[in-house]
């Protein structure tokens, strides 16, 4: 009977769709693995076909071919350690999450998953069925049970296996980032190890899909709640991890524990890394955006030069007569700062020929929001047309509380292909961008130091599009705004609960009121990354047509 396991860790980034390249990308961890004399491999949930599927994996030929591809994968990696890897598996009419367990060019074992999430960003009900309880596998005479990322935050699927024999649960998973969410699944999986008492692998993934970023941070429990191997977030690793049997029975021998950063640069690298990888899995190398002189479309172009360099970012400055000096002046500073081409595009003549084209129509009426929005309209036409001639996506700016009330122009500032802070609340914006100047890291791209003028931080919100204007003519300032959407939209309050932590209730209505009329705009709004759980888009699905206003 051995008396150690070896098992790597392969913390990796799928892409959805991606059946070859995510099956390369397991075959090199395997080779890496046989080199390091590994009994096991092992890949997180649903790795061959990339996470989250959505509908896509209901698709027959699609299901087909991941199964294929984890067969093929399987008869690869034949002679060498045991492969785990998770994908889709088909039984008579039924399917299912599964996790698979290769060795010697088959399948050894199939593990389904129980407990299908069916909240937030996951609508696996509707995907998958639901498997009975499974018990645990055999790798070179180690029995491993395997509840499936979910499964785990349940106490049944682990006390199965355990019950059935598991000497050590390993537990893939799928996981997205949301901001503090580590301690959640800590605090999940030191139930499972004190209620088995067995050690416990959580293996994660990483990288971007969509909305949602896979923050890695895997990590190993030992009985009692331990932690005896911590993985750093955000970045692809490979780490193996040795148990030894005890008379205890099994334990990890203590490894490398890295220290995770604090929220707010986690909440920078997921906005990085939502990027980038939006970027390189949907084709574009390039992007563009419009540079207004303010503290949203600045922190824009300071991530989007970390993600992918300052010369694959262009800044555009689309000046009209309201475009103060301190503006025009503060764009250029932000791009010279970052390093990032600079284009300075005057819509002056452009509105005077819409405006011309439209007086017949608008003859004996009064200039209003409509002549407003022609401006934010009139640059999202511009920046639309460079994105097409010059095959670079446009990034659009607008922070969670400009998305919460509407206060954006629809096919005007909204337009663009991705928000890099579309779930980022104004009052955090300023956080962030005083952290990015007196912070930079290895995977920063941009330089180092002051890249966003205090200027640009201190002054007043203003959109321009009218003499003297400021975002508080509209609004209330962005600290009571923030703390009235924190508690609608984050906590799901209500009007009363909003009076209660001592608002004006009239704020509270206006602020609500705002919110629901402007669903129809978030229904079109360009994806961005999930830094809470309450994001705008699978977090809070809401009618774009509603009557009912809270009355209390």
């Amino acid at each position: 009977m051995a008396d150690r396991f070896r098992l790597m860790l392969a913390q990796l980034n799928p892409t959805v769709g991606d059946l070859e390249g995510n099956a390369s990308q397991a075959r090199d961890a395997w080779e890496a693995a046989k080199i390091e004399g590994a009994d096991m491999i092992a890949l997180p949930e649903m790795f061959i076909t990339g996470y989250n599927t959505q509908d896509l994996v209901l698709k027959p030929a699609f299901y087909t071919d991941a199964i294929e591809s984890v067969r093929k994968l399987a008869a690869d990696c034949a002679d060498g350690p045991a492969l785990a890897i998770g994908g889709p598996w088909i039984e008579g009419t039924e399917l299912y999450n599964a996790y698979f367990i290769c060795q010697g060019g088959k399948f050894t074992a199939i593990n389904l998953k129980t407990h299908l999430p069916n909240t937030t960003v996951f609508d696996e009900v509707r995907l998958f069925t639901p498997a009975p309880l499974n018990g645990p596998y055999s790798v070179n005479g180690v029995r491993i049970g395997s509840p499936i990322c979910e499964d785990a935050w349940y106490e049944d699927v682990a006390e199965t296996m355990a019950e059935t024999g598991a000497e050590i649960l390993l537990v893939p998973n799928g996981s997205p980032y949301f901001r503090d969410k580590m301690v959640v699944r800590l605090n999940h999986m030191v139930a499972r190890v004190v209620e088995t008492g067995l050690p416990l692998v959580y293996l994660n993934m990483t990288g971007g899909q969509d909305d949602q970023v896979f923050d890695g941070g895997s990590f190993v429990l030992n009985p009692g709640g331990e932690l005896a191997v911590q993985m750093p977030v955000l970045d692809d690793a490979l780490t193996l991890v040795e148990f030894e049997r005890t008379d205890a029975g099994w334990r990890a021998i203590p490894g490398k524990v890295h220290t995770h950063p604090d929220a707010m640069e986690q909440d920078y690298n997921v906005m990085v890394t939502g990027l980038r990888d939006y970027c390189r899995k949907t084709g574009f190398g390039k992007v563009l955006l419009g540079l207004s002189g303010g503290i949203d479309s600045a922190i824009v172009a300071t991530i989007a030069a970390d993600a992918l360099g300052p010369e694959n970012v262009r800044c555009v400055m689309l000046p009209s007569e309201y475009t103060s000096q301190a503006s025009l002046d503060d764009a250029r500073e932000v791009a010279e700062n970052l390093g990032c081409r600079y284009d300075f595009v005057p819509i002056t003549e452009g509105r005077q020929a819409i405006t011309s084209t439209l007086a017949p129509l608008f003859e004996g009426t009064e200039p209003d929001l409509t002549e407003e929005n022609i401006q934010s309209r009139l640059r999202g036409l511009l920046l639309m047309a460079l994105s097409n001639k010059f095959g670079e996506m446009l990034l659009t700016t607008g922070n969670k509380s400009e998305v919460a009330v509407g206060y954006a122009t629809i096919y005007g500032d909204m337009a663009g292909g991705y928000n890099p802070i579309k779930d980022m609340y104004k009052t955090r914006v300023f956080d962030c961008c005083r952290w990015r100047n007196e912070n930079h890291r290895d995977w920063m791209k941009a330089p180092a130091g002051e890249v966003i003028p205090p200027r640009v931080i201190d002054k007043p919100p203003s959109a321009e599009l009218r003499e003297d204007q400021k975002d508080s003519d509209s609004l209330p300032d962005y600290p009571v705004l923030d703390a009235i959407l924190q508690i609608l939209v984050d906590a799901d309050g209500s009007i009363e609960d909003c009076v209660a932590a001592g608002f004006d209730r009239a704020d509270a209505k206006k602020v609500e009121h705002l919110l629901y009329i402007s669903e129809y705009k978030r229904f079109q709004s360009a994806p961005g990354p999930r830094l809470s759980p309450r994001a705008f888009w699978l977090d809070r699905r809401y009618p774009v047509v509603n009557h009912w206003r809270d009355q209390s």
